[in-house]
C-alpha cells in the first residue's frame, strides 16, 4: 500500500501547488480590474499553517496504510472543491481580494456563506484520517479554527457593503 500512500500525498502537494498558481493568476487579474486586498498581514501565517499541515502529512504519513473509507470521504470533498472553484471561477483566490461588485451567489454560495472554508476545515480533518493521523487532525483543526476566526472576521467586515447588492 506504499504506492497508494505516495499517490495520495503527491495528489495533495500537486493540488495545493496548482491552486497557488491559479490563485496568483486570479489575484493579478482581480487587482488589474481595480480590486484590492484586505487581511494581507495574516496571509503569511495562513500559508505557514497549511505548509506545516502538508509537511506533517508527508513526514508522519509516509509509509502508513490508506484508510479506504476516509479516502472515499476525501474524494467526495474533492468533488465539492471543484464545485466551489467552478462557482467562483476567476474570483477564486487564496487571499481576501475585494472586487466592488455583487458577491457570488451561485453554486454552494447560494446555500452557505463560506463553503470554501467549510471544505478546508473538512480536508484538515479528513486527509490526516486517511493516514490514521488523529493527532494531526486535532492539532491542525485547532490552529485552523484560530486562523479562520481572524480571517472570516476580516472578510466579513470588508464584504459588508456588498452583502446587500
Amino acid at each position: 500500500m506504499q504506492t497508494a500512500t505516495l499517490l495520495f500525498l503527491g495528489f495533495i502537494v500537486v493540488q495545493r501547488l496548482t491552486e497557488l498558481f491559479i490563485a496568483k493568476r486570479n489575484t493579478a487579474r482581480l487587482l488589474a480590474k481595480g480590486a484590492y486586498e484586505v487581511g494581507a498581514s495574516h496571509y503569511p501565517a495562513m500559508v505557514a499553517l497549511h505548509s506545516a499541515w502538508i509537511a506533517s502529512l508527508i513526514i508522519f504519513g509516509y509509509g502508513k496504510t490508506i484508510a479506504v473509507g476516509w479516502l472515499a470521504v476525501f474524494a467526495v470533498l474533492q468533488a465539492c472543491r471543484i464545485w466551489i472553484l467552478c462557482s467562483l471561477a476567476g474570483r477564486w483566490t487564496t487571499r481576501i481580494i475585494i472586487l466592488e461588485e455583487a458577491l457570488v451567489v451561485r453554486g454552494p454560495f447560494k446555500y452557505f456563506a463560506h463553503p470554501n472554508y467549510m471544505l478546508v476545515v473538512a480536508e484538515i480533518i479528513v486527509a490526516p484520517m486517511v493516514l490514521d493521523l488523529l493527532w494531526v487532525t486535532i492539532v491542525f483543526t485547532a490552529l485552523n479554527a484560530a486562523m479562520l476566526w481572524v480571517r472570516i472576521g476580516v472578510e466579513h467586515r470588508a464584504l459588508a457593503p456588498w452583502r446587500e447588492l
